[in-house]
């Protein structure tokens, strides 16, 4: 029984240092893609940097990078207690290892005193020969091969249990160094991160000395945003009258014995009504949740998110986003995040030029392009580049491409539906 329970504590530490193991190298893939986050970011603010009019978009990358370096702070804190955790595991197992190591010498060295190595081949040869009878001897026989055979493994054994000890203190060793080297990166993050504490809080004051101009500002934003959706759902609501009007006409040759075309159907009243292809397009997009590709060729930051916001750092900032706004680097192209046709290309100030793609009933749309590649009926695949992502020269070759995704006439949160 003691052994079972032996064995069991065994298996048990492995699984545990196995968990500790798979843990950590999680939270260093993580961090890694944090820390590309940031560095992006930084790139995005060393690219904005000249220029003062782009203030709040600075601040807001700022907020991003803020955000990011505290990510990887926390990353690593997890990294340090995950690492802890692993050392006391393994210093049990050494623990554990020295003791079997012991028991194995005194095993081994009770063996020698009682039998084995001080004892003559004579004296094994009077103790085969003074057996009672035959069979005795035979028994005494293989008795001493099995005894050499024992002493013999049990050496090697303890070799092998010796070799096994010092593999672990090394990598008892490794695992110490690797834990200095995340405290010393961990201590790194933080100064850093002070530092962009302040850029950002001297950001905040030269927002507030702008405070009018800038209240201007967002109202013109918000009244281009207004525009763009407004000629977002006049585009809907004419694609869901062509369609109604579509399918009436199918229902009328249908009861006129004419063989209909394609029936058109709305999954909801007052819905984009489908044909099957659209209806199956649709599932499949659906079904991709989390997994569509970016608007994008190349890696952004979110400087905008979707829905009303209140801007952290400037109280009286509030903001509202009927999609996601993504900054990226100059030259940077959208892409098509799914299948689809292309159902309008148009222009609204503000936005420069916006395209709909419809996935059945659900619409991306990618606004903010100096250059479109596409036109109205084109059918497009996933990640077919629809578009170069305009630079604003006047606010320091800025780039950022407005995401908006619709199902029927309802705003969606992109963010949940693109992978990173």
């Amino acid at each position: 029984m003691r052994y079972a329970w032996l064995v069991i504590f065994i298996c048990s530490a492995m699984f545990v240092l196995g968990q500790s193991s798979n843990r950590i190298k999680q939270l260093e893939q993580q961090r890694k893609e944090a820390q590309a986050d940031i560095e992006h970011t930084n790139k995005l603010l060393n690219e904005t940097a000249s220029t003062a009019q782009n203030s709040l978009n600075r601040l807001n990358l700022l907020t991003q990078q803020l955000s990011n370096r505290k990510r990887v702070i926390d990353l690593l804190n997890q990294e340090v207690t995950s690492i802890d955790r692993q050392l006391v595991s393994m210093q049990n197992e050494i623990n554990r290892l020295e003791r079997e190591l012991k028991e194995k010498k005194d095993s081994y060295a009770k063996s020698v005193r009682t039998l084995g190595m001080k004892r003559t081949s004579q004296d094994k040869l009077l103790f085969i020969l003074s057996a009672d009878g035959f069979m005795q001897s035979m028994r005494r026989m293989r008795y001493i091969r099995e005894f050499a055979a024992w002493q013999k493994k049990q050496a090697y054994e303890i070799i092998e249990k010796q070799k096994e000890i010092e593999a672990k203190k090394q990598e008892l060793e490794n695992t110490k160094a690797e834990k200095q080297s995340l405290l010393k990166t961990r201590e790194e993050e933080r100064k850093k991160l002070q530092e962009e504490e302040a850029g950002q809080k001297a950001e905040v004051q030269s927002l507030n000395r702008r405070r009018q101009q800038l209240q201007a500002d967002l109202r013109k934003k918000r009244q281009q945003a207004a525009a763009l959706d407004r000629e977002i759902e006049r585009q809907i609501a004419a694609e869901i009258a062509r369609a109604a009007e579509a399918a009436r006409i199918a229902a009328a040759r249908e009861n006129a014995s004419t063989k209909p075309a394609d029936a058109r159907v709305a999954n909801e009243k007052g819905g984009y009504a489908m044909t099957e292809a659209e209806r199956k397009l649709s599932g499949s997009f659906e079904e991709n949740r989390g997994k569509l590709p970016t608007p994008l060729t190349t890696r952004y930051t979110i400087v905008a998110g979707f829905g009303e916001q209140q801007h952290q750092q400037l109280r009286y900032v509030r903001t509202s986003n009927s999609g996601i706004d993504l900054q990226t680097s100059p030259g940077a192209e959208a892409r098509a995040v799914f299948n689809g046709e292309v159902t309008r290309v148009f222009v609204v100030p503000g936005y420069n030029n916006s395209v709909i793609i419809r996935h059945g009933n659900y619409l991306t749309v990618y606004s903010n392009l100096s250059e479109v590649y596409v036109k109205q009926g084109d059918k497009v695949s996933t990640s077919q580049r629809i578009g170069k992502v305009y630079s604003d020269a006047k606010d320091g070759n800025s780039t950022v491409l407005h995401f908006q995704l619709w199902r029927e006439r309802t705003k969606l949160n992109p963010a949940p539906w693109i992978t990173r």
